[in-house]
């Protein structure tokens, strides 16, 4: 059996992310045949087209992970009804300098948790317009806008709730 590497992106940097905890949910109930890597973006310098001449290692570092990935994952919080900069700032970096796109081509797959009703609908609308302008296909369907709820999920990443574990497993599949 094949395996497909895949790259993942959590957008928040924050130490407790709740997208954190769902982004080791989704790699328990994801299918044997898929061997995932975090993309880190924490170290990243803010993107100008000044580097592009000359990128710094951090810069050449995510392109690398990025073209060595089968696919990609974003799993991200929404800030202020969009894209966490952090998050938009590894995407630029990812898609620079002009030419040399990473994310081209490159299957992708959007989701995130927020505390809010309506998930991260939001932002994953804006994901979608920004990854269709780098011509990277996406997984449009099944949507998932979850509203994180603690007890859902155990320290490690464990879903604990069956209809959420039933629905995550769906998406991973």
């Amino acid at each position: 059996m094949a395996t497909y590497k895949i790259g993942y992106f959590v957008g928040s940097l924050a130490k407790a992310s709740i997208n954190r905890t769902l982004s080791q949910a989704l790699i328990k109930l994801a299918p044997d045949d898929l061997e995932f890597t975090e993309i880190p973006i924490g170290n990243l310098p803010l993107y100008s087209y000044d580097y592009d001449t000359d990128f710094p290692p951090e810069g050449k570092a995510l392109k690398e992970a990025i073209s060595a990935c089968d696919g990609i994952l974003f799993v991200s919080p929404e800030y202020n009804r969009s894209i966490p900069g952090a998050l938009k700032n590894a995407i630029d970096w990812g898609s620079r300098p002009w030419g040399t796109n990473s994310f081209a081509r490159k299957p992708t797959g959007i989701i995130g948790a927020s505390p809010g009703n309506i998930g991260t609908a939001v932002m994953q609308a804006s994901m979608r317009s920004v990854l269709s302008f780098l011509d990277a296909p996406q997984l449009n369907a099944p949507e998932v806008y979850l509203k994180y709820d603690a007890a859902a999920f155990g320290p490690d990443g464990e879903v604990t709730d069956e209809s959420t574990k039933a629905f995550l497993s769906h998406y991973m599949e």
